[in-house]
């Protein structure tokens, strides 16, 4: 009996002082996930802005909702109103929305200068999304210093869309096929005075060494029209109303020709001048002073894993910054080298300017 004592003293004096193993301890990431996971769900809810279109919405909410039981609030909105949106409701003492996916302009422009966010590589847990190997370029790309505004989607545009039952999508080679007389008065864009594709596209204009204020002022003589609404755009050429519409989401494009619209968008590569790289609905914010603010941890973890990665591309014909992330379900998508980039604050500083020529060559 007292060996019996002894030997178990031992036992407890040997583990005790490290001598014997004892059980692994889990690695301190999957402790602080599991701590989060369980309080996001106590929260139930995470609150999201983003942009417009029934595919973005269901890739962006149902898979998530239905893996952990925590419900999206999604409100889809242009990029231009996000700003303004949040700052009347922050000087109200509202403080509505945990998550912005979408464009990078409101984000850089406005709720970053703003103080609205916070920086998001604190609410990166899981190895997966941590690691930098898993990211294009051995990083993790973000348009800030401070790491608030992160890169999740890189796309080559398509900055040009037709009714292929009017013209042929071959039939345009360079923007200044759009000088030709059968085009005046049936141009239609998106308004590039507000943040969004259209003005994407039209900074590409601008800063492109072959076209430039020179193209603008000369396209401004074809009448095109400046519309705010990407409904009205794309019924516009669906219609034969108009024969070209510059700059929209690939994403709301697509969606319509999924469901039998005649519509098509001219792939860059076979645009001499090319087209601009974008985020399209790939910048991803977390605001800070959230009501939410473990689901959204948990959201954005989600979201930047590989499996989301790959179904959010497949979804919404993207293109990952994951470098994991396969790229031949949308090969005029991948980014082409040394294109002009139209997302990033360089990109911006110059939108002042290019709205200058825009005035002045009496675009409307």
């Amino acid at each position: 009996m007292m060996r019996r004592i002894y030997l178990l003293l031992t036992i407890v004096v040997m583990v005790a002082v490290g001598y014997l193993p004892t059980a692994a301890a889990a690695p301190a990431w999957q402790e602080e996930w599991e701590k989060v996971l369980a309080a996001a769900k106590k929260e139930g809810t995470v609150s999201m802005i983003g942009l417009a279109g029934s595919r973005l919405k269901d890739s962006l909410t149902l898979a998530f909702e239905k893996k952990y039981g925590i419900k999206v609030e999604y409100s889809a909105l242009r990029g231009s109103e996000i700003g303004p949106k949040v700052s009347v409701e922050r000087k109200a003492g509202k403080f509505l929305w945990d998550i912005c996916v979408g464009g990078p302009t409101s984000p850089l422009l406005v709720l970053l200068p703003g103080g609205m966010l916070d920086p998001i590589e604190p609410a990166l847990i899981l190895p997966d999304v941590k690691d930098p190997k898993h990211w294009r370029g051995g990083r993790i790309e973000y348009l800030d210093a401070g790491k608030h505004i992160l890169m999740m989607m890189v796309t080559q545009r398509g900055t040009l869309v037709v009714n292929p039952k009017v013209v042929k999508p071959d039939s345009i080679n360079s923007y200044k096929d759009l000088l030709n007389p059968k085009f005046k008065q049936k141009i239609v864009m998106d308004d590039p005075t507000m943040s969004g594709p259209g003005q994407a596209t039209f900074m590409f204009f601008y800063m492109h060494p072959e076209l430039g204020p020179n193209f603008i002022r000369a396209l401004a003589k074809q009448e095109p029209m400046a519309l705010r609404d990407w409904n009205q755009e794309l019924e516009g050429v669906a219609r034969e109303k108009y024969l070209v519409l510059i700059g929209i989401f690939d994403t709301l494009v697509e969606d319509r020709i999924a469901t039998g619209v005649p519509l098509a968008v001219i792939d860059p590569r076979k645009i001499k001048e090319g087209s601009d790289t974008s985020s399209n609905a790939g910048a991803v914010s977390l605001f800070n002073r959230a009501p939410h603010p473990n689901a959204a941890k948990v959201y954005i973890n989600w979201l930047l894993s590989k499996e989301v990665q790959t179904d959010f591309a497949r979804m919404n014909h993207n293109i990952s910054t994951r470098s994991d992330v396969p790229t031949d379900h949308a090969p005029r998508l991948v980014p082409i080298p040394n294109s002009i980039d139209t997302y990033k604050q360089h990109s911006l500083d110059i939108i002042p300017d290019m709205l200058a020529v825009f005035k002045e060559a009496g675009l409307r």
